[in-house]
Protein backbone atom coordinates (compact mmCIF):
# COMPACT_ATOMS: atom_id res chain seq x y z
CA UNK A 1 0.00 0.00 0.00
CA UNK A 2 1.50 3.28 -1.15
CA UNK A 3 2.46 5.74 1.78
CA UNK A 4 1.07 9.05 0.73
CA UNK A 5 1.45 12.27 2.93
CA UNK A 6 1.13 16.45 1.91
CA UNK A 7 4.23 18.28 0.51
CA UNK A 8 3.98 20.20 4.07
CA UNK A 9 5.34 17.50 5.85
CA UNK A 10 8.62 17.42 3.73
CA UNK A 11 9.60 20.16 5.86
CA UNK A 12 8.05 19.78 9.54
CA UNK A 13 8.10 15.94 9.19
CA UNK A 14 11.47 15.28 7.56
CA UNK A 15 12.95 12.38 10.07
CA UNK A 16 9.30 10.63 9.68
CA UNK A 17 8.95 10.77 6.24
CA UNK A 18 12.76 9.60 5.79
CA UNK A 19 12.08 6.68 8.48
CA UNK A 20 8.97 5.44 6.42
CA UNK A 21 11.42 5.08 3.13
CA UNK A 22 13.80 3.37 5.11
CA UNK A 23 11.71 0.73 7.08
CA UNK A 24 9.76 -0.05 3.98
CA UNK A 25 12.02 0.42 1.16
CA UNK A 26 9.68 1.75 -1.26
CA UNK A 27 8.75 5.40 -2.00
CA UNK A 28 6.84 7.76 -0.60
CA UNK A 29 4.37 9.96 -2.83
CA UNK A 30 3.87 13.68 -1.61
CA UNK A 31 0.68 15.62 -2.46
CA UNK A 32 0.69 19.62 -3.64
CA UNK A 33 -2.79 21.14 -3.23
CA UNK A 34 -4.84 17.25 -3.24
CA UNK A 35 -2.47 16.75 -6.28
CA UNK A 36 -0.06 13.90 -6.49
CA UNK A 37 3.24 15.66 -6.57
CA UNK A 38 6.49 13.80 -5.73
CA UNK A 39 7.85 10.23 -4.54
CA UNK A 40 10.93 9.97 -2.43
CA UNK A 41 12.52 7.00 -1.68
CA UNK A 42 16.08 6.19 0.28
CA UNK A 43 18.98 5.84 -1.71
CA UNK A 44 19.06 2.46 -1.21
CA UNK A 45 15.82 1.78 -2.79
CA UNK A 46 16.64 3.82 -6.13
CA UNK A 47 19.92 2.05 -6.57
CA UNK A 48 18.15 -1.07 -6.06
CA UNK A 49 15.50 -0.12 -8.65
CA UNK A 50 18.10 1.45 -10.79
CA UNK A 51 20.09 -1.79 -10.74
CA UNK A 52 17.00 -4.08 -11.93
CA UNK A 53 16.21 -1.33 -14.56
CA UNK A 54 19.84 -1.98 -15.65
CA UNK A 55 19.34 -6.07 -15.52
CA UNK A 56 16.40 -5.42 -17.63
CA UNK A 57 17.90 -3.47 -20.09
CA UNK A 58 20.60 -5.76 -20.43
CA UNK A 59 17.99 -9.01 -20.53
CA UNK A 60 15.96 -6.99 -23.29
CA UNK A 61 19.04 -6.80 -25.34
CA UNK A 62 20.29 -10.27 -25.29
CA UNK A 63 16.71 -11.14 -26.25
CA UNK A 64 17.14 -8.85 -29.21
CA UNK A 65 20.41 -10.13 -30.17
CA UNK A 66 18.81 -13.82 -29.96
CA UNK A 67 15.83 -12.62 -32.17
CA UNK A 68 17.87 -10.90 -34.75
CA UNK A 69 20.38 -13.59 -34.92
CA UNK A 70 23.34 -11.94 -33.24
CA UNK A 71 24.59 -15.02 -31.81
CA UNK A 72 27.90 -16.61 -31.21
CA UNK A 73 27.79 -20.46 -30.93
CA UNK A 74 29.09 -22.05 -27.34
CA UNK A 75 32.44 -23.35 -28.17
CA UNK A 76 33.55 -20.36 -30.22
CA UNK A 77 32.81 -18.26 -26.84
CA UNK A 78 34.35 -20.44 -24.70
CA UNK A 79 37.91 -20.74 -27.11
CA UNK A 80 37.52 -17.03 -26.98
CA UNK A 81 37.50 -16.72 -23.04
CA UNK A 82 40.31 -19.51 -22.90
CA UNK A 83 42.70 -17.26 -25.17
CA UNK A 84 42.04 -14.13 -23.67
CA UNK A 85 43.35 -15.34 -20.19
CA UNK A 86 46.71 -16.58 -21.83
CA UNK A 87 47.15 -13.47 -23.30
Amino acid sequence: MPVIRNSADLSTRYAEISDLCHKFREPVFLTKNGEGDLAIMSTQTYEEMAGRNDLYRLIQEGITDIENGRTVPEKEVIENMRLALVK
